[in-house]
C-alpha cells in the first residue's frame, strides 16, 4: 500500500495544480445538469396558434371562448385570428404558428342538429412535443365542448382518479441522478488507465517501472487516485444539484450516508472500466478518439435521460450490460424515492460485480513493461 499511495499522492498534487482539469471534471456536470433540466421536459407554453372562424355562429363563439381561456390561463397556446386559411396555414409553414384551429363553414348549425361537425386542428409535426401538446390540449376542450350544460344525478360512467406516489418530479430532478454518474464518467475518463497513458507519452513511466513497484500495485495507485477525484466529483454535483433541483429531506444523515455508498462503488466500478479499456492502449490519441463513443454507448441508454420502457428491444438488452445503468437506478431510487439501501440490492450487487470483473481483467492484460 505504500508504493501505490506514493501514486496516489503524486496523482493529486498534478490534479490541484490544474484549475481546467478540476473545472472540466468538478463544474461542467453541474451546469449540464442545470441546463439540459431546464431545456428538456418543461410543459409546453405559449405556442402561437392561429384560429380561423368559417362559422360565425353562436357556437362557434362559444368554442372561441374556451380557446381564449386556454391563452389567459394555462397559456399552452396563444391563439391568433386569421381571416382565412390561406394565410394562416402560409404561416404555419414559415414556422410563425405552431398549429391551426379551424371552425368550419356552418359548424352551429350542424352542431344544433347533432350532425358531429368537425373542429380541424393543423400542426407542425416537425416537432412533436408541441404538436403533441397542442392536441392534447385542443382534444380536452372539444371534451368540454362536448359535455352536457346540467350533468346527470347519478353518473353512469366510470371515473379515472391519478394519485402520485412521491411529490412533483420535475425534469432536472429526474436529470439529477444521470448528471452524478456522468460526473463520475468524466473524472473516469481523465483518470485511470489514461494517466498511465499519458505519462507513457511523456516518458515519465520510466520513473516508476524503474523501481521494485509490482503490477497490482500500480494498477491499485492508478485506480485509487482516480477514485478519490471520482468520489469528490460526484459528491460536489450531487450536493449542489439537490439544492439547485429542491430534494426534499436530502441532508438526512443516514440517506447522505446511502447516497455516499453509491458514488464510491460507481466510481470504483467506472474507474476499473476505463482502466480495464485502456490497459493495452499504447498510442495516446486512441482514448480521446473513444471517449464520445463511449459516452453515447454507455450515458443515453442508461436511461438517465429517457425512460428505459420506451427503448426497442435490442436497446434494453444493451442497457442491462450498462454499468450507468445501475449506478443511475440506484441514484434516482435514493435521491427521487428516499426508500433506503435494500431498494437497490440489484444494483449494489451489480456494481460489486462490474468492479471485480473489471479490475481482474485490468491485472490480467496490463504488462509492466517500457
Amino acid at each position: 500500500m505504500k508504493r501505490a499511495l506514493a501514486l496516489v499522492e503524486r496523482d493529486m498534487r498534478k490534479f490541484r495544480r490544474s484549475p481546467a482539469l478540476m473545472f472540466a471534471s468538478l463544474v461542467l456536470p453541474l451546469v449540464q445538469l442545470v441546463i439540459l433540466g431546464n431545456a428538456f421536459g418543461g410543459n409546453i407554453k405559449n405556442v402561437s396558434v392561429g384560429v380561423v372562424n368559417l362559422d360565425r355562429g353562436p357556437e362557434s363563439v362559444g368554442v372561441l371562448r374556451r380557446v381564449r381561456a386556454v391563452g389567459a390561463n394555462a397559456r399552452t397556446f396563444l391563439p391568433t385570428d386569421y381571416d382565412d386559411e390561406s394565410t394562416a396555414l402560409a404561416d404555419l409553414r414559415k414556422g410563425v404558428l405552431g398549429g391551426v384551429v379551424i371552425i368550419p363553414r356552418h359548424y352551429s348549425r350542424d352542431l344544433l342538429e347533432q350532425h358531429q361537425p368537425h373542429l380541424a386542428l393543423i400542426t407542425d409535426n416537425t416537432d412533436r412535443s408541441v404538436a403533441g401538446a397542442l392536441g392534447s390540449q385542443m382534444a380536452d376542450l372539444v371534451t368540454a365542448i362536448n359535455a352536457p350544460e346540467v350533468s346527470r344525478r347519478l353518473p353512469g360512467q366510470a371515473a379515472l382518479d391519478v394519485v402520485e406516489v412521491y411529490p412533483y418530479v420535475n425534469y432536472i430532478k429526474y436529470l439529477l441522478p444521470g448528471s452524478v454518474a456522468l460526473a463520475i464518467f468524466v473524472t473516469a475518463m481523465i483518470g485511470g488507465g489514461m494517466l498511465f497513458i499519458d505519462d507513457k507519452s511523456r516518458g515519465l513511466h520510466e520513473g516508476y517501472m524503474v523501481t521494485p513497484i509490482t503490477k497490482w500495485e500500480l494498477i491499485l495507485g492508478f485506480n485509487l487516485s482516480g477514485v478519490i477525484k471520482a468520489v469528490l466529483a460526484g459528491e460536489t454535483v450531487m450536493v449542489l444539484g439537490a439544492v439547485v433541483a429542491e430534494v426534499p429531506n436530502f441532508f438526512q444523515p443516514a440517506r447522505l450516508l446511502e447516497l455516499t455508498m453509491m458514488v464510491v462503488l460507481t466510481s470504483i466500478a467506472l474507474i476499473g472500466m476505463m482502466f480495464f479499456i485502456m490497459a493495452r492502449i499504447s498510442d495516446p490519441l486512441v482514448p480521446r478518439a473513444i471517449f464520445g463513443v463511449l459516452n453515447t454507448l454507455l450515458f443515453f441508454p442508461s436511461g438517465a435521460v429517457y425512460p428505459i420502457a420506451g427503448f426497442p428491444g435490442w436497446l434494453r438488452v444493451m442497457s442491462q450490460c450498462d454499468p450507468f445503468t445501475y449506478a443511475v437506478h440506484g441514484f434516482r431510487t435514493l435521491l427521487l424515492k428516499d426508500v433506503g439501501i435494500m431498494a437497490i440490492t440489484t444494483d449494489v450487487f451489480a456494481l460489486v460485480l462490474t468492479s471485480i470483473v473489471v479490475l481482474a481483467g485490468a491485472t490480467l492484460l496490463f504488462r509492466r513493461t517500457l
